[in-house]
């Protein structure tokens, strides 16, 4: 094994058995939590080792290394970057899921390309806990609105929401605050039961108040090198 692999395979390892401890804590079904290995500005190579290692679903923040990377390595592609309208057609030929959108007018757009592409993607739209322009997302009111419009869509799912909280937000308030929307924004649509939020710093505390899906990139990976 090189060492390059030997050092995934092992951080993979640790990262699974934290998910596994913080499920079986929480008194939750593994199988109710997807890990997404978050790739961006790693190279192919990495996403490769991921694959043959077993794992199928790779996460994304920019549309052209998303394009590359799912040509070379077939997964379950997850997109998870700030949406750009410009951008979407782009994203739609090779993304799966998209985990951030926040606007109607992106949602109906979005539909209109997939049904030209024949294609069905997933969708989670974004939570905003403070309203916050600058990092994406609507707040708690706003989510209805959207999520309308993407029941109404013919080549759109609605999986769920997502939520980055902000970085001042004391992590177990904030997961708390986002289970309980997530709890009254699905009684509202049944079926948008998946909520992606947790990342590397904070996923055990996510998966305790029911997050299912998971984006992990720098704890499997090791430290980002970025490129502007």
């Amino acid at each position: 094994m090189t060492e390059r692999r030997e050092f995934i395979s092992n951080s993979l390892q640790d990262v699974k058995s934290r998910i596994a401890s913080a499920a079986h804590l929480a008194g939750r079904d593994l199988a109710e939590i997807t890990l997404i290995a978050v790739t961006k500005t790693y190279p192919v190579s990495d996403v490769q080792i991921l694959r043959d290692l077993g794992e199928g679903n790779f996460g994304e923040n920019r549309t052209e290394e998303g394009a590359v990377k799912s040509l070379e390595v077939p997964g379950i592609w997850h997109y998870q970057g700030q949406v750009q309208s410009r951008k979407l057609r782009e994203i739609a030929s090779w993304a799966n899921v998209i985990h951030s959108l926040d606007q109607i007018s992106h949602i109906e757009k979005l539909n209109r390309i997939c049904e030209e592409l024949d294609k069905k993607i997933s969708v989670f739209i974004q939570l905003s806990l403070d309203g916050a322009p600058d990092r994406g997302g609507v707040v708690e009111q706003e989510l209805a609105g959207l999520a309308d419009v993407v029941a109404t869509s013919s080549a759109l799912e609605l999986k769920g929401l997502m939520c980055v909280p902000p970085v001042e937000y004391e992590h177990q308030l904030a997961f708390a605050e986002v289970a309980q929307i997530h709890q009254r924004f699905i009684s509202r649509f049944p079926s948008a039961k998946s909520l992606s939020a947790g990342m590397s710093s904070d996923f055990e505390i996510a998966i305790a108040h029911g997050a299912t899906h998971i984006r992990i990139g720098s704890q499997i990976l090791g430290s980002r090198t970025y490129h502007p």
